[in-house]
């Protein structure tokens, strides 16, 4: 038997053709888009592979031809040419539209990537600013009780753990907690923090 009969199951035993089932399927039938889906499946996912070249796309691409063939098989029009050409026709359409698509959103990210954020970076003005904030922590740190501010340089600035701390300046953890809070609310209000 000839290959390309075996490939079109619907003509092997004289069924009924591409054109007769999408007639069918025009009338609601899903027992001819079954048929229908069993000759075109194939040959739709090729022209659309051929196009779209990845594979998930391509899978994707052709279940939305599938689609469209059942939902516009009343626009079918046999004077314009076979059935088959006709879903073929769809994919390749269906198929181009997902490539450009997809080229038209790497182009918008690729010119949002590329546009200047408006202004430069402004060393100077990070290291003077950076500069002024620290002078401002240092002043008010010495705003602090001596046991405060130790407890808040041995936490924040040196890493330690609250426990640690404790041990380090011998002192109960509940004591430690308190220094730490009511320093913690000095040094917000000395900054100008607000809540």
């Amino acid at each position: 038997m000839d290959d390309s009969v075996r490939a079109i199951p619907s003509l092997r035993g004289g069924g009924l053709s591409p054109e007769d089932l999408l007639a069918q399927v025009a009338r609601g039938s899903e027992a001819a888009f079954e048929q229908l889906h069993d000759i075109v499946a194939g040959p739709v996912f090729g022209v659309v592979r051929r196009v779209v070249r990845d594979v998930a796309q391509s899978e994707e691409v052709a279940q939305e031809v599938l689609v469209e063939l059942w939902r516009t098989a009343p626009r079918y029009d046999p004077a314009q040419g076979s059935a088959v050409n006709w879903a073929l026709t769809l994919a390749h359409r269906r198929a181009v539209d997902r490539v450009r698509s997809a080229q038209a959103s790497a182009d918008r990210e690729q010119r949002v990537g590329t546009m200047a954020p408006g202004r430069e970076f402004d060393e100077v003005v990070e290291a003077v600013t950076a500069r002024l904030e620290r002078e401002q922590v240092r002043r008010c740190l010495s705003t602090l009780t001596e046991l405060q501010r130790e407890s808040v340089l041995l936490a924040y600035y040196g890493g330690h753990t609250y426990p640690e701390v404790a041990e380090l300046l011998r002192s109960p953890l509940g004591t430690i907690k308190t220094r730490l809070r009511d320093g913690l609310i000095r040094l917000r209000d000395c900054l100008g923090v607000t809540r």
